[in-house]
């Protein structure tokens, strides 16, 4: 099995597991979590989300299961846009699921989108359970990325669809240079700010540089099975979509 980049930077040190270490830092953050994504992002992050989910609209998936949901922000805009019968958010850190469980008792979605706690190295779910399976700024997150989404091509129904939306490094001068600066510096400076969890928003761009993306992040799920898999890049390379179905 392929080993990655992202896969060896960890946010802690080196003798804990990545996934217990993302879990941690996951829990830790999980207050600020939100107001930091969309402030890093400067709110661009909700754009990105609205373009994943396009992709999924012709398909009318009933069933969607979303990796690494965190907070649920993905869950709730994939059930306000698609209205699918359930969506199940899945997750290892139970911090950032209790603010999402709030968030979905607050709009009133309890009932059609849950919560629960997934190694998403080993799903329990059967194989072929969902029409739709997606994950949004997680797999740099993986601790073995090919494993991960192994996991997410046997829980997809045939004739499902995949929806992957990751962080990306630009290619192209200037932009690349530009980010470079503003993921070194101000990334950490404005997430230890917030949050006062300095290991989370270093880990945040080391994870960027080196997780899987374009023809790399392609080869991979077309390697676990996915076919007519795509690569679409938004604003300038920072994020990119991956889309890919099930026969």
């Amino acid at each position: 099995m392929t080993r990655y980049g992202s896969e060896t930077v960890l946010p802690y040190n080196d003798k804990e597991h990545k996934g217990s270490q993302v879990k941690r830092m996951f829990d830790a953050i999980a207050g600020k979590y939100d107001l930091l994504n969309h402030t890093l992002s400067l709110g661009i992050d909700k754009i990105w989300r609205r373009n994943g989910i396009a992709f999924l609209r012709p398909f009318h998936p009933k069933t969607i299961l979303d990796i690494a949901t965190g907070t649920g922000d993905l869950a709730i805009s994939m059930y306000e846009k698609l209205r699918p019968e359930q969506v199940i958010g899945a997750d290892i850190s139970t911090g950032m699921m209790e603010i999402g469980r709030r968030k979905m008792a607050e709009a009133g979605y309890s009932e059609r989108i849950t919560f629960e706690w997934q190694d998403c190295m080993a799903l329990t779910y059967a194989e072929n359970s969902f029409d739709a399976v997606t994950a949004a700024f997680g797999v740099r997150n993986f601790e073995h990325i090919e494993r991960g989404i192994s996991e997410m091509f046997r829980v997809l129904k045939p004739g499902g669809h995949v929806m992957i939306l990751e962080l990306s490094t630009p290619e192209r001068f200037p932009m690349r240079q530009l980010y470079r600066i503003y993921s070194n510096t101000v990334i950490p400076l404005i997430g230890q700010a917030l949050s006062k969890e300095k290991a989370a928003y270093n880990y945040l761009p080391a994870s960027i540089k080196v997780v899987p993306q374009g023809k790399v992040m392609v080869d991979l799920l077309t390697k676990v099975g996915f076919k007519n898999v795509n690569v679409q890049t938004f604003t300038f390379g920072i994020c990119s979509l991956y889309t890919g179905f099930k026969e």
